[in-house]
């Protein structure tokens, strides 16, 4: 399957969740501990979302849980498509139109290069999430700008009233299942996604396709359950029966979980 890239420049069943340590996973993520300096630009409507769907295949982001602020991340951020979902706060700086509050963004695209892309931390912005930066009433002048200097700082996702769900990919069929992890909270990204067969104790584990969108090559027999294991804190999140026996694709089936800090 293709990577969705910017190009235009860009059933509910019963659940039960437990979470334990990985303790067998090398974590090199953290949550950052102190400001660190970047730039931001935005791309879209200027009171738009930016990208529509994007290279982790969110999906239509307008009406949401993923709201208007989220950013297309260079390479150092996009990591390949690991670090979709990921959350920054970030404030901009050096300008009088800048409010001294941060806003929180999610990663949902990738900022495909150029001068400001190119193997640096960037921030591309939604035209919405560029205008929230600035003081009241000036968020069309802020947007002038252009180019912002930035400090920013990788923290938790929170997504309050909305749990992690699975969206199976248009394309998917009996012989080939496709996913895409939604709304995780906490670290916002994934390290691994694994789904086991009804009445079945083997875990089998997914391939990252693209982005946020993990798949499997091969015939399971469901409902089936989904185990995630989250970035930074190596957590696992069960979500039992959440894929039903007959799940359609193109739907997207609620877990009733969600990955904590």
């Amino acid at each position: 399957m293709a990577i969705m890239s910017r190009g235009s420049f860009h059933a509910l069943l019963t659940l039960s969740a437990f979470m334990i340590p990985a303790t067998m996973l090398c974590q090199n993520e953290q949550y950052d501990t102190a400001w660190q300096l970047s730039h931001a630009t935005w791309y879209g409507e200027p009171e738009g979302d930016g990208s529509d769907g994007g290279a982790c295949g969110f999906g239509v982001l307008a009406g949401t849980s993923y709201t208007s602020n989220i950013a297309a991340g260079s390479s150092p951020i996009f990591k390949d498509g690991e670090g979709c979902g990921a959350c920054y706060q970030i404030k901009c700086i050096k300008n009088e139109l800048c409010k001294t509050e941060p806003i929180t963004v999610v990663i949902t695209d990738l900022c495909p290069g150029g001068d400001f892309c190119e193997g640096k931390v960037h921030f591309d912005l939604s035209g919405t999430a560029f205008g929230n930066l600035a003081v009241s009433g000036k968020n069309s002048d802020l947007r002038a700008v252009g180019v912002l200097d930035l400090e920013y700082m990788r923290v938790p996702c929170s997504y309050p009233g909305q749990n992690v769900a699975f969206q199976i990919d248009p394309a998917s069929n009996s012989q080939w299942l496709s996913i895409v992890v939604k709304y995780e909270a906490g670290p916002g990204n994934l390290q691994l996604v694994e789904l086991q067969e009804a009445g079945s104790s083997t875990w089998q584990s997914c391939t990252r396709n693209w982005g946020a969108n993990w798949s499997f090559n091969g015939q399971l027999k469901g409902p089936l359950s989904v185990r995630l294991t989250s970035g930074i804190s190596g957590k696992v999140l069960v979500s039992r029966n959440s894929i039903p026996e007959a799940w359609q694709p193109g739907y997207t089936y609620a877990s009733g979980v969600q990955i904590t800090s």
